[in-house]
């Protein structure tokens, strides 16, 4: 059974660092991209973060880049969000999904394209709160 379970979140001081970990199981991590999506309230939800599959290459929203990194351990089977220099505006629920068809690239605007349509199996999300 396929099941990814997010940790990691919560409430965090404006500049801070939080580290969510995605735990995977019921299949095999390095065959699969991992994303990091968020949801704001009144939002949509948005493509942060991606690692791809076989050759793990990293991929970031501009929102994020330079702040976020994403890694993966293959032994442990989870998936990191390294998040630096938080702001206000990060505040959402992130989500991990995974998929194993889908590879994560850059647009013609080097925008990350990738949607929630693309990944098949999600986690229920962890909560981040940036606030003084």
């Amino acid at each position: 059974q396929v099941q990814l379970v997010e940790s990691g979140g919560g409430l965090v001081q404006p500049g801070g660092s939080l580290r969510l970990s995605c735990a995977v199981s019921g299949f095999t991590l390095d065959y699969n991209a991992i994303g990091w999506f968020r949801q704001a309230p009144g939002k949509e939800r948005e493509g942060i973060s991606c690692i791809n599959r076989s050759d793990g290459s990293t991929l970031y929203a501009d929102s994020v880049k330079g702040r976020f990194t994403i890694s993966r351990d293959s032994v442990k089977n989870t998936v990191s969000l390294q998040m630096n220099a938080l702001k206000p505006e990060d505040t959402a629920v992130y989500y991990c999904a995974a998929d194993s068809m889908f590879y994560c690239d850059y647009d013609y605007a080097q925008a990350l394209k990738m949607g929630s349509a693309d990944f098949a199996s999600w986690g229920q999300g962890t909560q981040v709160t940036v606030s003084s």
